[in-house]
C-alpha cells in the first residue's frame, strides 16, 4: 500500500505490556519518561491487538462507491480520533487514580481501546484514507482532562469515565445509522466498539461512579461535538 502520510505508524514495543524482573524503585524522572514513551507509542506506533479484526473476511467485502467511501472514511477518522483520545484519557485517569485496583482496571480497559484504535486505523487504510492530522492535539488535550478527572477523586474519576462512555455509545449509534448500508466492514467494527464501550460504562457504574453535574455533562458534549466535527474533515 502506498504511503499516504508523512509519518506512518510503526510497530513499537507496547509499554503497557512490558514486564520487568527487577525491583528497582523508579524515580519521578523514570516515571515521567515511561509515561512519555507510552504517549508517543499511542500516537505514532501501531498497537498490539488482543482480538481478531471484526470487519469480516476479505472475500466477502463489498465495493463502495466514491461517495460511500468518503462518507465511511470521515466517520472512521472520527472514531480513530476518539480512540486516540480514549487512550490518553485512560492514561491520565490511571496516573491520578488513588485506588491501585482502579488503576489496574483502567489500564486493562485501555488495552481494549487499543484494539479499537488498531481496527479504525486498519479500516482507514482499506478506505484509502488517513487519520486526523490533529491526533497529537486530541491526545494531549485528553491526557490533561484525564489527569484532572483523577485528581478530583476516584468516584468522580469513575463518573467521568461512565459519562464519557455513554456519550461514545450514543455517538456510535449515530454512526451505525449514517454509515452506508453495504459497508459491512465499518459496521462490524463500530458494533464491536459500541459493545465494549457500553461494558466500560457499566463497569464504572458498578464500581461506584458519581453522577456528574448537568453543566459538566453539557461541557463534555460540546467538547466532543467540536472534536468530531473537526476530525471528520482534518
Amino acid at each position: 500500500m502506498e504511503n499516504r502520510q508523512l509519518m506512518q505508524p510503526s510497530k513499537c514495543v507496547d509499554s503497557k505490556t512490558v514486564k520487568t524482573s527487577n525491583f528497582r524503585n523508579y524515580s519521578l524522572m523514570d516515571r515521567l519518561l515511561s509515561e512519555l514513551d507510552q504517549s508517543l507509542n499511542n500516537i505514532f506506533c501501531e498497537q498490539q491487538s488482543s482480538r481478531p479484526y471484526p470487519a469480516g473476511k476479505p472475500d466477502k467485502k463489498v465495493s463502495l462507491s466514491p461517495d460511500e467511501k468518503q462518507a465511511s472514511a470521515g466517520m472512521m477518522r472520527v472514531n480513530h480520533a476518539g480512540e486516540m483520545a480514549a487512550q490518553a484519557l485512560y492514561q491520565g485517569q490511571s496516573l491520578t487514580a488513588r485506588d491501585p485496583a482502579l488503576r489496574e482496571k483502567l489500564r486493562h480497559a485501555s488495552i481494549e481501546e487499543a484494539d479499537h484504535l488498531n481496527w479504525c486505523r486498519r479500516r482507514l487504510d482499506e478506505l484509502d484514507a488517513q487519520p486526523s492530522y490533529l491526533d497529537p492535539l486530541w491526545y494531549v488535550g485528553s491526557l490533561c482532562i484525564g489527569v484532572a478527572a483523577g485528581i478530583a477523586g476516584d468516584r468522580w474519576n469513575l463518573g467521568f469515565l461512565a459519562e464519557t462512555e455513554h456519550q461514545v455509545v450514543r455517538h456510535l449509534d449515530s454512526h451505525l445509522k449514517r454509515l452506508p448500508a453495504n459497508d459491512h466492514e465499518s459496521r462490524g467494527i463500530v458494533s464491536q466498539m459500541r459493545e465494549d464501550e457500553l461494558g466500560h460504562a457499566t463497569l464504572a457504574e458498578d464500581l461506584g461512579a458519581a453522577k456528574l453535574p448537568a453543566p459538566v455533562n453539557s461541557v463534555m458534549q460540546l467538547t466532543a461535538k467540536v472534536m468530531t466535527s473537526v476530525a471528520e474533515r482534518i
